[in-house]
C-alpha cells in the first residue's frame, strides 16, 4: 500500500519531470528560432550589396530633415539662397503646369539640357525653376558617380558631399510613369532619365537629382521628371567612362563635373 508521503514524493517527481520536459522543449524552440533568425540575417546581408545602390541614393536633405543647420552653401561666386530662404517652405507655384520646360546645365565637361514636363511633375519643375532662378546650382559639383549595380551621376548638392539641400522637401510625382514593378520590386529607369534623389522616405526630395546614363533597375521611389538631350547624355557617358576616383564603383567621379550655371526656361 502506498503511503501519503510516498504519493507526495511520486507527484513531486512527476512534476519535476514535466518541468524538465518543458524546459527542453523551450530550448529546442529557441534553437530553431535562432537558426531561422540567423538564416534570415544571412539573406539580408547577402542582399545588402544588391539593395545598396537604391538605398545609397537617399542622401539628400538628411541633415535638414533631422533639424540641424539648414543653410545651403555654395561657392562664393555663386551665392545660394539666404538662410531665411533655405529654411522656408516649398516655393509657391509659379510655373505653367501645362507647359514643357528646359533646364540647361552648363558644366565644365559640356552642356546638358534636360526637358521637363510640368504637366506630369509640376511641383518638381517648379522647385527647379525656383532654385535655378536663385543661382542655387551655380558652382556646385556633381558629387557622386556610380558605375556598378546602378549607372548614375548625382548632382544638385550645394555642399558637394551628399548631405545638402534647400531646407524644404517636395512630394513624389509621376512614380508610375515607368510601369509596374517586377517581382524584384524594381522598374527600369532608362538611359537619359533624370530623377530625384531622396532620403529613403516618401516625399523627401530636395535639390539632389541623378542622371541615368545606362538603363538602371531601381525601386519606383524616385520621381522621374526629365529627359537628357543626346549631346548631354554623351557628356555624362564620357564622365562615366573615365570612372570613379580611386577606382571604386561608387564615389566622386574621376573626371570632376561642376555645374557652372543652371537655368530653367519655358519651351
Amino acid at each position: 500500500m502506498v503511503t501519503s508521503d510516498q504519493r507526495r514524493r511520486q507527484l513531486a517527481r512527476e512534476k519535476y519531470a514535466r518541468q524538465q520536459q518543458r524546459r527542453e522543449e523551450n530550448r529546442r524552440k529557441a534553437k530553431r528560432r535562432n537558426t531561422v533568425v540567423a538564416a534570415a540575417l544571412a539573406v539580408v546581408l547577402a542582399a545588402g550589396a544588391a539593395v545598396y545602390a537604391s538605398v545609397a541614393l537617399t542622401g539628400d536633405d538628411t541633415k535638414d530633415n533631422a533639424g540641424s543647420d539648414n543653410s545651403a552653401s555654395s561657392s562664393p561666386s555663386s551665392p545660394a539662397p539666404s538662410q531665411s530662404e533655405s529654411a522656408s517652405a516649398e516655393p509657391k507655384m509659379s510655373v505653367d503646369a501645362k507647359a514643357t520646360y528646359a533646364m540647361a546645365l552648363k558644366t565644365n565637361e559640356g552642356d546638358i539640357t534636360i526637358t521637363m514636363d510640368a504637366a506630369k511633375t509640376p511641383r518638381t519643375v517648379n522647385s527647379f525653376s525656383h532654385l535655378a532662378g536663385k543661382k542655387y546650382f551655380d558652382g556646385t559639383k556633381c558629387h557622386r558617380l556610380t558605375t556598378s549595380g546602378i549607372f548614375v551621376l548625382q548632382c544638385g548638392d550645394p555642399k558637394g558631399d551628399g548631405t545638402g539641400g534647400p531646407g524644404y522637401t517636395i512630394p513624389d510625382e509621376n512614380l508610375d510613369a515607368l510601369g509596374k514593378a517586377g517581382a524584384d520590386g524594381s522598374v527600369t529607369y532608362p538611359a537619359g532619365t533624370v530623377a530625384m534623389a531622396n532620403t529613403g522616405q516618401p516625399g523627401s526630395g530636395g535639390s539632389q537629382f541623378f542622371l541615368v546614363y545606362k538603363d538602371t533597375k531601381l525601386p519606383p521611389s524616385y520621381t522621374p521628371f526629365g529627359k537628357i538631350d543626346a549631346a548631354g547624355l554623351q557628356v555624362v557617358e564620357d564622365v562615366a567612362e573615365a570612372g570613379v576616383a580611386g577606382g571604386a564603383g561608387d564615389g566622386a567621379p574621376k573626371k570632376a563635373v561642376t555645374i557652372e550655371k543652371a537655368t530653367v526656361a519655358k519651351k
